[in-house]
């Protein structure tokens, strides 16, 4: 299948493996820390590059729960039968533990032309044998890092990968760290082919997951895609969902609980608490590490009210990727209706409860295509852009930048979204933003007021600025 869009993934680790063909930097390797979430495309991202790359490459990827020796016996099976110039140097070779085993790769790869060495899933290797980190430091520095060659270290569980740089740790200070993350608006709109309003839809959808991106058919409409994806019991869009939660969460698990809770729609500690625990609010003692858990691991993203004055406390949870977050409120349940054939009456789930569950789900992708367009000409000194609620949830304002974050030093304009398909925001939206801004903590009568619409700006209103689908898309080119 052809491959599509992250090209400024392909960007970055280019210029990282420019930087080894030049020799610039202390150490004539260079070493990568790739992280991202189950699914969200880096093995296939870092075998593109490799591809591409037009030098020697050996990948090996990792096997969850697999024995260490058979491990390292495979891991130097690959760089024996790789394309690296020393290959034939470590075919038939018995490691007796890492050290040795990376060893070997030092051995393969060519001290006087650069190649690039992957090593997939890393964090099962962690996990599966404590030496291995230190092992891997062992050779990068004695052995790798003196010949031109790009280490490429993977990885989906984020809460390892992060703490594998942390100091303190084996290889802390040695690579540099790179995210990938679903791919963007803009992508998302050249791969589907749709006009910007829908490939808003698609991306809140699809999560910008490339699997599920690549199944939807250029041109097809939103209805038209659900559709056809809830006909099919193994289409992507209803498969990846669980495959990823499996992947991090056995299905009976506390962290699981939560994550559904949230998914649900419940966005406060004691409503997830309640939610989750079943017959009895899980106790906080219980709840505050799986959140935590849960947002390293960026499942879940945690926001705070932004305005001049702290509120620690009325922090409201959602799930960090849009694609999780439909499957769980619609999908997870429609599967047993659509493997019995009645996809029908999973898709009619859908419709009745689609616009207020987009109405939400939109918050953040205006949010954060906001922040790409800010600052500019009228507000160069916003920083940050988020929303503001009370602990009553009344007022809510969808829009407020500021200088900084999490507490502000002056509110720069307070907003409001309506993401409707045939109304404009109009004067009675304006009104209501009109009068609830004054709760805002910094804001007041002369703070400039602006609107997010779908379907456009009724009128004259006296707003600062607006935008629409097409900006957002805009954002990310």
């Amino acid at each position: 299948m052809e491959f599509k869009g992250r090209v400024a993934d392909l960007d970055l680790l280019t210029r990282q493996l420019g930087l080894v063909v030049e020799g610039v930097g202390a150490t004539r390797g260079r070493a990568v820390i790739m992280t991202g979430r189950r699914r969200v495309g880096k093995s296939r991202l870092v075998q593109e590059f490799c591809d591409r790359s037009r030098v020697p490459y050996v990948v090996f990827q990792a096997t969850r729960g697999r024995n260490a020796a058979a491990e390292r016996a495979d891991f130097t099976g690959a760089v024996a039968q790789s394309a690296l110039p020393g290959a034939e140097l470590v075919a038939g070779l018995q490691a007796a533990d890492w050290n040795q085993a990376l060893r070997s790769l030092a051995v393969a790869v060519p001290d006087d032309a650069p190649s690039i060495a992957v090593i997939d899933e890393v964090p099962w290797l962690v996990e599966q044998d404590t030496e291995f980190e230190g092992a891997l430091q062992t050779v990068w520095d004695r052995h790798l890092s003196a010949k031109p060659v790009l280490l490429i270290l993977v990885g989906s569980d984020m809460s390892v990968m992060e703490a594998l740089q942390s100091y303190g740790r084996p290889f802390f200070g040695r690579a540099a760290k790179m995210t990938v993350r679903p791919l963007h608006l803009g992508d998302v709109q050249a791969m589907t082919g749709l006009d910007a309003a829908d490939a808003v839809d698609a991306l809140l959808i699809t999560g910008g997951f490339p699997e599920i991106v690549q199944s939807w058919r250029p041109g097809t409409g939103r209805a038209d895609f659900l559709r056809e994806a809830v006909a099919n019991p193994l289409s992507p869009l209803l498969v990846a969902g669980e495959l990823s939660l499996l992947g991090e969460f056995p299905e009976a698990s506390h962290s699981r609980a939560v994550l559904e809770a949230v998914g649900s729609g419940e966005r406060t500690f004691s409503t997830i608490a309640a939610q989750a625990g079943g017959t009895g609010a899980l106790p906080s003692g219980t709840l505050s590490p799986l959140l935590n858990t849960l947002q390293a691991k960026r499942v879940l993203a945690a926001d705070l009210p932004l305005s001049a004055k702290a509120d620690t406390r009325n922090k409201r949870y959602r799930v960090a990727d849009p694609y999780l977050r439909f499957w769980l409120a619609f999908l997870q349940r429609g599967i047993p209706l659509i493997e019995r054939g009645r996809g029908d009456l999973a898709l009619e789930r859908i419709e009745r409860s689609w616009t207020t569950w987009r109405g939400r789900a939109i918050e953040p992708l205006v949010r954060e295509s906001l922040l790409r367009l800010l600052p500019d000409e009228r507000w160069p000194g916003t920083e940050a852009v988020g929303g503001w609620w009370n602990r009553q949830n009344n007022p809510e304002i969808d829009l407020v930048a500021t200088d900084r974050e999490p507490v502000a030093g002056a509110v720069h304009f307070a907003g409001s979204i309506k993401w409707l398909e045939s109304q404009p925001f109009g004067r009675r939206e304006y009104d209501a933003l009109a009068r609830d801004v004054l709760a805002v903590p910094g804001a007041g009568r002369d703070t400039p007021l602006v609107a997010v619409s779908r379907s456009g700006v009724a009128g004259s209103l006296p707003l600062a600025a607006h935008w629409g689908p097409e900006d957002l898309v805009r954002a990310w080119q």
